[in-house]
């Protein structure tokens, strides 16, 4: 988890995010030869600091003017990170200076917020603290409002005042969980995503959280 794994990875190893976003410049080339309007995003995961997102932003960007051109085409990449680390948040305010979007992959900032690995702790230990009231719910089942909810929230404060209008949205589990959702509705965020099967009750909530800021709206 803590390991060799994300961004560091790819600056670890020329060429392995290249490969990656060459396929995706080579598809939106091919798709936009067909009269297609493609829609790619590139997404650089567990960036912990604007240094290591600009050298693949740059990489990537380069790769796309070099398949544009190749063809005869205009594409602006839109190329962002995901927010997983605590210190991504607290410095959001830097790293939206180069990210065109931040996506909260909410699975691992709870990982690295509370300081223990989903695989191990689920089965050995989660449990137990419920059955004793120690927590209440499972941080990877609704999100964990006073701690890793705090940092997205700092965090999409801090993106804001960098770019008012920077898209924010959370991928993972907890975009499927009801509770989870009206929370990211009240701080701002623009969209959820999460597993298939979750999708039906993600889109029912979300329609719910935004008949509620309407109705708060209203009251006001």
């Amino acid at each position: 988890m803590l390991g060799m794994r994300g961004v560091r990875l790819g600056l670890q190893m020329p060429g392995l995010f290249a490969t990656q976003v060459k396929a995706i410049a080579q598809a939106t080339a091919k798709l936009l030869s067909e009269g297609l309007h493609p829609h790619p995003e590139i997404m650089v995961p567990l960036v912990a600091t604007v240094a290591e997102f600009v050298p693949i932003k740059k990489e990537a960007s380069e790769i796309f003017e070099k398949t544009m051109k190749e063809n005869n085409q205009e594409f602006d990449p839109v190329i962002g990170t995901m927010i997983e680390l605590p210190r991504a948040a607290l410095t959001a305010e830097r790293i939206a200076e180069e990210a065109d979007f931040f996506s909260f992959g909410t699975n691992d900032l709870t990982q690295t917020t509370w300081g223990f690995s989903r695989d191990d702790v689920e089965s050995e230990f989660v449990g137990a603290y419920l059955e004793r009231g120690i927590l209440g719910t499972s941080p990877f089942e609704s999100i964990d409002v006073f701690g890793v909810g705090e940092l997205v929230k700092m965090a999409v404060k801090k993106g804001r005042a960098t770019k008012p209008v920077m898209m924010m949205g959370v991928c993972g589990e907890h975009g499927g969980d009801p509770t989870s959702i009206h929370f990211f509705a009240q701080i701002g965020l623009d969209y959820v995503s999460c597993s298939p099967f979750r999708v039906p009750i993600a889109r029912l909530e979300v329609g719910r959280a935004a008949l509620n800021a309407v109705k708060g709206s209203d009251s006001r």
